[in-house]
C-alpha cells in the first residue's frame, strides 16, 4: 500500500473511531476519570463571578441590607457584609479554579502521553513486521510523518479537546443556570443565538480531512528530502545540487503554504461568523433586559448577571471554529492511525508452519516466476537445483533479477507462481522465523546500525559468547583493527557505521555472519565497491564463512567467482546458462564467456 495515496475513509465514524481507540484508554481510565470529574467543576465555577455580581449590584451597589426567613425567623445581613464577603469569595473561588486547572492539565498532560507511547509502540512493531516491497513503495519522510506525527496528534488531542469540551459545556450549564436564575426569557433567546452559530460547521469537514491528507503526504516528502540532502550529502556536494535541493524544497514549502491557505478560506469565516452571530445575540439581549428593566420585571442587578454570564458563554463560542477544525483534524489523524494497524504484512506465516532445522539434501526452484508491478516480470521461469554446500555463483546483466532470485530463497518477496523448496517442502510452509534463521547474508553496502562493532556483531548472535566472538573476529580478519582502536570492540562506530572504511564495515558483517553460523549464505555484491587490497582481505574473511556451507555469490567481478562449483547466468530474467567456469568458457558465443573476455580482455 502507498501511504500518499491514503483516504482516511473512516475519519467521520465517530463511534468506530473511539470504538478502535479505546482499549489504549482502558487502561489509563482512572486518571482519565479523575481528569474529568475535575473538568466538571472547573467548568462549573465559570458562573460564580457571574453570579456573584447580582447580589453586589443589587445590595452593595444598592446599600440594600438582605432580608431572608427561615423555620419563620428572620434573617438580616447588612450591605456592608456583602462588600467584603463578595470579592473575597471571588478570590477563595479563583485559587480553587487554578489548583483544580492544575490537576486537569497534569492528568491530561500524563495520560496523554502514555497513550501516545502506547500507540507509538505498537505502530512500530507493526512496521518492523512489514515486507520489504512495503519500503520499497514508501519514502522515508512519508513513513516517519504517518508512523510519528499521527499517533501524536490522533492520541494526545483526543484527551485534551474532549476535557476542553467537557469543561466548555459544563461552563456553559453553569452560565446557562445563572442565565435562567436572572432572566428566563432574555436565557431563551441566548440559548437560541447559541444553537444558530453551531449549525456552519458541517459545512467544512469534508474539506478538512482532504487537507489534513495533503498535509501528511507533503510534510512526508518535505522529511524525504530532508533525509537525502543528509545521506547524500557528499554526492551534492560534488554534483553542484544544492540549489536543486532548495528549489525541491521551496516548491515543498509553497505547496504546504496553499494547502493550509486554502483550508483557512474554508474554515477562516467560520469564527468571524459566529462572531456576528454572537454580537447580534448580545446586541438582542440588551434591548430586550432594557426594556424588562424600565418594566420593573428584572433588576440591574439580574440584569448584569446575565450579562457577563452571555459573554462568558459566547467567548468560547467565537473561536469555537477553530477548537471544532482543531477535534476534525484529531479525527482524521485517528483515521490514518487505524488505517496503519489494518495494514498486514503481504510475507507471514501459514497456519501451523513447520520449523525448518537443516539443509539435508538441496534448495530448488521449480517454474519460479516474479514481478514487482503487474504483468512486468522480473524472473521467467527459472528451474535450478542448489545441492548442499555447494557454492552457486549468479551472474548477469544489471537488473536482470540476480539479486531478486536469492532474495525469495528468505521470502522477503513471495513468488508469483512456482515454488522455492527447501528439501522438497516449500519454504511457505516453514515459519518465517526458523526460514530466516538458517540464512546469512552480506550486501554490498551493509547496514551498521548505530552502536559499538561489538553491539553489530552480537547481532547475528545475541547470546553468543566470548570466545565464539573471538572467533568470529578472527575468522572476519577483523583482528588488526579492533586492536588499533583506542576502546576495541567497544568503539562507538557511529550513524550507518560511516567511521569506518568499506572494507571495515563488510568485515563488520561478515563477522555478524560467522557468529550466526547458519547454514545457507548470500553474498550479494559483497566485494564489487572495494579496491583491490581491501577486496582481498575481505575475500578471506568470506573463504572463511563459506566452508561447510551452501552459498549464493552475486557478483559483478567474475574473478571473484572462479572457484564457484557452478555459475548461474541470468539475462532478462531467464536462467540462459549453468555450470562450471571451465564448462561456460566451452560454449562458443556464450553469455558467460562474452562477460568473462570482456572484463579480462
Amino acid at each position: 500500500m502507498q501511504l500518499s495515496k491514503t483516504q482516511a475513509q473512516n475519519s467521520f465514524k465517530y463511534s468506530w473511531l473511539l470504538g478502535r481507540i479505546y482499549p489504549y484508554l482502558k487502561p489509563y481510565w482512572f486518571r482519565i476519570f479523575l481528569g474529568f470529574t475535575i473538568a466538571v467543576p472547573l467548568g462549573l465555577l465559570d458562573g460564580v463571578t457571574a453570579l456573584a455580581l447580582k447580589p453586589y449590584m443589587d445590595y452593595v451597589i444598592g446599600k440594600k441590607d438582605f432580608v431572608f426567613y427561615f423555620f419563620g425567623q428572620t434573617f438580616t445581613f447588612e450591605w456592608q457584609f456583602f462588600t467584603y464577603a463578595i470579592p473575597f469569595c471571588i478570590i477563595a473561588f479563583a485559587i480553587i479554579q487554578g489548583v483544580l486547572r492544575y490537576l486537569n492539565g497534569y492528568f491530561s498532560t500524563w495520560t496523554s502521553q502514555k497513550i501516545t507511547n502506547d500507540i507509538r509502540n505498537d505502530l512500530f512493531c507493526n512496521l518492523v513486521n512489514m515486507h520489504p516491497l512495503f519500503f520499497d513503495e514508501n519514502s522515508s519522510g512519508v513513513i516517519i510523518s504517518r508512523y510519528i506525527s499521527d499517533p501524536k496528534t490522533a492520541s494526545a488531542g483526543i484527551i485534551d479537546y474532549i476535557k476542553s469540551i467537557t469543561t466548555s459545556v459544563f461552563g456553559a450549564l453553569g452560565l446557562i443556570v445563572v442565565m435562567l436564575y436572572s432572566s428566563w426569557q432574555l436565557a431563551f433567546i441566548g440559548i437560541i443565538i447559541l444553537f444558530v452559530a453551531f449549525l456552519p460547521i458541517k459545512f467544512i469537514r469534508k474539506r478538512i480531512k482532504y487537507t489534513s491528507n495533503k498535509n501528511v503526504v507533503i510534510a512526508g516528502n518535505i522529511v524525504t528530502n530532508m533525509n537525502e540532502t543528509y545521506n547524500g550529502n557528499k554526492i551534492m556536494t560534488s554534483y553542484e545540487l544544492q540549489n536543486r535541493q532548495i528549489s525541491y524544497y521551496k516548491n515543498q514549502i509553497k505547496e504546504y503554504f496553499n494547502v493550509n491557505i486554502s483550508l483557512y478560506k474554508r474554515e477562516g469565516w467560520l469564527s468571524p461568523l459566529m462572531y456576528m452571530i454572537a454580537s447580534c445575540g448580545i446586541a438582542t439581549v440588551l434591548g430586550v433586559g432594557t426594556y424588562l428593566i424600565n418594566v420593573g420585571q428584572m433588576t440591574a442587578g439580574s440584569f448584569a448577571s446575565f450579562v457577563t454570564s452571555l459573554l462568558l458563554l459566547y467567548k468560547p463560542v467565537k473561536t469555537l471554529g477553530g477548537t471544532l477544525t482543531g477535534i476534525q483534524k484529531i479525527f482524521v489523524a485517528m483515521g490514518r492511525v487505524f488505517e496503519l494497524f489494518d495494514l498486514e504484512p503481504l510475507i507471514k506465516d501459514c497456519e501451523n508452519p513447520k520449523e525448518f532445522k537443516e539443509l539435508r539434501e538441496k534448495i530448488t526452484f521449480e517454474d519460479v516466476c516474479f514481478e514487482y508491478v503487474p504483468n512486468k516480470p522480473v524472473l521467467k521461469h527459472i528451474n535450478l537445483e542448489v545441492h548442499k554446500n555447494e557454492t552457486l555463483a549468479i551472474v548477469g546483466n544489471s537488473g536482470g533479477g540476480k539479486s531478486t532470485l536469492v532474495n525469495l530463497i528468505n521470502r522477503f518477496y513471495e513468488v508469483k507462481s512456482g515454488a522455492v523448496k527447501y528439501d522438497g517442502v516449500d519454504i511457505r510452509e516453514f515459519s518465517l522465523k526458523s526460514l530466516r534463521g538458517s540464512i546469512s547474508m552480506v550486501f554490498q553496502d551493509n547496514f551498521l546500525y548505530s552502536g559499538t562493532i561489538k553491539e553489530n556483531i552480537l547481532m547475528g548472535k545475541p547470546e553468543a559468547t566470548t570466545e565464539e566472538i573471538e572467533k568470529a573476529i578472527e575468522y572476519a580478519h577483523l583482528n588488526e583493527m579492533v586492536e588499533k582502536l583506542p576502546e576495541g570492540l567497544e568503539t562507538i562506530i557511529g550513524e550507518r557505521g560511516l567511521t569506518l572504511s568499506g572494507g571495515q564495515r563488510q568485515r563488520v558483517a561478515i563477522a555478524r555472519a560467522m557468529l550466526r553460523n547458519a547454514p545457507i549464505v548470500i553474498l550479494d555484491e559483497a566485494t564489487s565497491a572495494l579496491d583491490n587490497e581491501s577486496e582481498a582481505i575481505v575475500q578471506k574473511a568470506m573463504d572463511n564463512l563459506m566452508k561447510n556451507r551452501t552459498v549464493f555469490i552475486i557478483a559483478h567481478r567474475l574473478s571473484t567467482i572462479k572457484n564457484a562449483d557452478r555459475i548461474a547466468v541470468i539475462n532478462e530474467g531467464e536462467l540462459v546458462e549453468l555450470g562450471t567456469h571451465e564448462e561456460l568458457m566451452q560454449i562458443e558465443n556464450g553469455y558467460y564467456k562474452h562477460l568473462f573476455e570482456m572484463q579480462f580482455r
